[in-house]
């Protein structure tokens, strides 16, 4: 299964979220350019457990998956949320090209659901024409 880009309405914008606190947290934060891992987060505030949001980190610098929450999570729980990992895989961003291609999964974590993380990334990059996905690849 594969995709191209995903319309950003099929998932809530920064702005729906009544909590401050999920306000303030980016969507996504990866590295500009090269194949590195990813993960899927889904954050919460405990106290209002009802709204929550999905965020995107993704960083070259890693070797594992759970590297990337190790360093992601404390300042998402600094802000009083609590965040768990849905998933993983790979990115491939090109910025000079305009282009990311999402793919693979975590063996430790399992794969994300690639359709958000590329509405996730379509909403942040914009101005790209190619943000792809597929379930294919390690």
């Amino acid at each position: 299964m594969a995709g191209t880009g995903v319309a950003a309405s099929t998932i809530q914008s920064p702005g729906s979220f009544k909590n401050p606190k999920l306000q303030a947290v980016i969507d996504v934060d990866i590295d500009k350019n090269g194949k590195m891992k990813y993960i899927l987060l889904k954050i919460h505030d405990p106290d209002k457990d009802r709204e929550f949001k999905h965020v995107v980190r993704g960083y070259t610098r890693f070797e594992y998956h759970s590297d990337i929450y190790n360093d992601a999570a404390p300042n998402i729980e600094a802000r009083e949320l609590d965040c768990e990992i849905v998933g993983g895989g790979r990115l491939q961003h090109d910025h000079s090209k305009k282009s990311i291609h999402i793919y693979g999964y975590s063996q430790a974590y399992g794969r994300a659901d690639h359709r958000i993380t590329a509405a996730l990334l379509q909403r942040k990059f914009h101005e790209y024409e190619n943000i792809t996905w597929s379930n294919d690849g390690y």
